[in-house]
């Protein structure tokens, strides 16, 4: 079971499948290319795009550099495959294949049709000529391979729908074929108990509450609820151990736990409380032989730490502490492996390291160290056959492609597909540099920079700043060609680790939750600060990037300390901070206003959002130029909010040279705002409208800056409105 989903992240925020995650595999169907970012002629939107034709010839540009890249990169290993007893599962633009191994020469059987999944869409084409497509977001296999569970999801909108396939015995006739037997709408997770038996939770709005049970019989399929959590805030999802031997229910709020268990090997398959959950007490759990390793935050300075407890007794006053990392260092996954506790961790200077913990020995833990360049990392979810004291998993970064690993627990060897640890693609200075900002309250700030050249030699490189900095998510840093095609074209690639999130541990999330806000933006600041000051660009040539919550920092910099860059590129922005957390009928201000506070009901928290939110201080000045990408549909990010945020910030900008009529010689911004049809938050799931994307927000940088992508980092004049 991953902690990261259902411990470390923010569950609702992170319900659609990311284009930036690892975890799952989004494949397009029904491709047909959809209409282009700058063409808003014929679109059906209600509010206009605004400022995107004078980018328009060099997002031509950049798109076909990106599809180049893609192409580039295209040898990325699978991550998408999935193993059975004898088969191997794996996904194609029309549906879901299977081979068999023990075959000399293995031919594909399709097991899933597409066509099925549209069969039941009584519109397949929207009224603007876009064909709906679907995604395949998660694969299981039932334990002696006999049913395939995969859950679906089209581009309009981010409800998910389960499809259970009846496989056959294993050794079942070809007369037999795989076949649908259940459909199920808006499941988000689920797990198989046994071969028959399906558990499954299911989405309401961006509310995950409810858990159901699946039985498949001979006659037919029978439904039956199983769970239901009354408090709005907690999300709940379902997941199985490593081994199979349990399933879990994880209730987890962004300030308690809760888990329920399911042993599979039981008959009645009644679910049974580990610890009720109390305020700060977060836990996730996996099985080990007949006991329980619990990750908990009962450590040293409440950080994360193991612990143990039988499977018979497993309340909080049985569990026994097994390992506590050092100081410094912040545990960010746990997995069991056989008789061994691995554990992802990051160390005191940002590095990415493998703790394991033999379950048998534990006071003989050793950590394994990863290439230097090591950012993000994918533990590969075992086949179900797999016993194997053997950790599979890839690791990236922003500019190396993943790298399949194999770690072998038993005598501590790792070793990659590679040999020597590196991707054809990643020859060059590429490994990142680790600097600290120190924020005026002496917290020192972590700054992982990628660059093609000596620091002293980065002066006059155009610098692109990552920040994002809440609900206790770390900053994305899996690998992204777009990102690789700036560094080789002479940018500095920075990334702020500012509080908020929890890239130094839990205490980094709680120093800026709800009062402690603020501390994000001069975090962010401060990063930037120590980047001039070390040589690093300049102003002039620096742009920042944030997605959701991350808009929340920089947009409170750019009212702050705008002329501290020039341009800056945000999508799906939340930027009404105010006017959403007073506003208990959306989706998820309950549960957000344990990040943000309450302003109806508290006048401290109504203060201190009123004193960063980017809507409410704008203020008349020269901002940054300022690309705006929303979404139409978006539950996260009501799109009123950004509209409203667009025209302020103009009528401010307006304001601002009318009432200085000296200040028309400097360079008047660009507010350029680019609203899309769809409901996902996290960006297209069609590729090609990725690509337009992406290329929109590259050629708004070059032009914002004054560079010439053909001769970088050279400037050229820069066009104004």
């Amino acid at each position: 079971m991953s902690v990261r989903s259902s411990l470390l992240g923010s569950p609702a925020r992170l319900l659609a499948a990311s284009r930036l995650g690892l975890r799952i595999t989004c494949l397009p169907l029904c491709v047909q290319r959809r209409r282009s970012t700058s063409d808003t002629s014929n679109s059906s939107i209600d509010e206009p795009s605004s400022g995107l034709e004078r980018y328009k010839d060099l997002q031509k540009y950049f798109n076909r550099r990106l599809k180049a890249e893609y192409r580039r990169f295209s040898h990325s290993p699978d991550r998408s495959s999935v193993w059975g007893h004898h088969h191997e599962y794996f996904i194609e633009s029309d549906g879901i294949y299977r081979m068999d191994q023990r075959q000399s020469q293995p031919v594909p059987q399709l097991v899933l049709d597409f066509r099925q999944v549209c069969g039941r869409e009584k519109k397949t084409v929207l009224n603007n000529g876009e064909r709906i497509q679907w995604t395949v977001q998660r694969i299981r296999l039932s334990p002696q391979e006999e049913h395939l569970a995969a859950t679906l999801k089209t581009t309009v909108k981010e409800e998910l729908r389960c499809v259970v396939v009846r496989l056959g015995k294993r050794d079942s006739s070809p007369r037999d074929p795989p076949h649908v037997v259940v459909t199920l709408d808006k499941v988000l997770s689920f797990e198989w108990a046994t071969d028959e038996v399906l558990f499954y939770a299911t989405l309401e709005g961006l509310r995950c509450s409810r858990v159901s049970r699946l039985d498949l019989t001979a006659s037919g399929s029978r439904m039956t609820s199983v769970y239901e959590e009354p408090h709005p805030d907690v999300f709940v999802e379902v997941a199985l151990s490593r081994d199979g031997r349990i399933l879990g229910i994880n209730c987890s709020s962004r300030t308690s736990s809760e888990v329920l268990l399911i042993d599979t090997t039981t008959s009645h398959l009644e679910p049974f409380l580990v610890q009720p959950r109390q305020l700060d007490l977060l836990y996730h759990v996996e099985h080990w032989r007949k006991g329980l390793i619990i990750l908990t935050n009962t450590g040293p300075g409440q950080e994360y730490q193991v612990v143990q407890a039988p499977l018979s007794e497993p309340h909080m006053v049985s569990w026994e502490p097994l390992f506590a990392p050092d100081p410094g260092t912040a545990i960010k996954d746990m997995d069991v492996v056989g008789d061994h506790c691995v554990l992802v961790a990051r160390t005191a200077t940002g590095e990415l390291v493998l703790v394991v913990v033999p379950l048998t020995r534990p006071k003989e833990a050793y950590t394994v160290q990863l290439p230097s360049w090591a950012c993000a990392i994918q533990t590969k979810k075992p086949g179900v056959a797999d016993q194997r004291s053997v950790l599979e998993f890839f690791i990236s970064s922003p500019v190396h492609l993943p790298v399949s690993y194999c770690l072998y627990l038993e005598d501590g060897l790792l070793s990659s597909d590679t040999g020597d640890g590196t991707s054809p693609e990643s020859h060059g200075n590429y490994t990142p540099t680790h600097l600290q900002a120190c924020h005026q309250d002496g917290t020192l700030v972590p700054i992982t920079l990628f660059h093609s050249r000596p620091v002293e030699h980065l002066r006059l490189a155009p610098l692109l700043v990552h920040v994002y900095g809440a609900y206790g998510r770390d900053l994305n840093m899996d690998f992204r060609p777009e990102k690789r095609l700036l560094l080789e074209q002479g940018w500095t690639l920075a990334y702020c680790h500012i509080r908020g999130g929890s890239e130094r541990g839990l205490f980094w999330q709680r120093q800026a939750r709800v009062e402690g806000k603020p501390r994000g933006v001069e975090d962010l600041r401060a990063c930037l600060h120590r980047l001039f000051s070390s040589g690093v660009s300049s102003p002039s040539l620096a742009a920042l990037a944030a997605c959701s919550a991350g808009a929340v920092p920089v947009g409170a910099l750019c009212n702050r300390h705008p002329h501290m860059m020039r341009a800056v590129a945000l999508q799906a922005p939340f930027l009404d901070v105010l006017g959403t957390m007073e506003d208990p009928s959306l989706p998820l201000t309950l549960e957000d206003r344990e990040e943000w506070g309450d302003p109806v009901g508290n006048a401290q928290h109504r203060l201190t959002i009123s004193s960063y939110c980017p809507l409410q201080n704008i203020t008349p000045q020269c901002y940054p130029s300022i690309l705006l990408t929303a979404y139409s549909k978006d539950p996260r990010v009501p799109l009123a909010g950004v509209l409203r945020y667009t025209e302020l910030l103009k009528k401010a900008l307006h304001t601002h040279f009318a009432m200085n009529p000296e200040s028309g010689s400097e360079p008047a911004p660009n507010i350029v705002l680019n609203v899309q049809p769809g409901a996902n938050h996290h960006g297209p799931d069609d590729f090609e409208l990725m690509l337009e994307e992406e290329a929109l927000t590259l050629a708004f940088l070059y032009t914002e800056l004054g560079l010439d992508p053909r001769r970088a980092p050279r400037r050229r004049k820069r066009q104004h409105s």
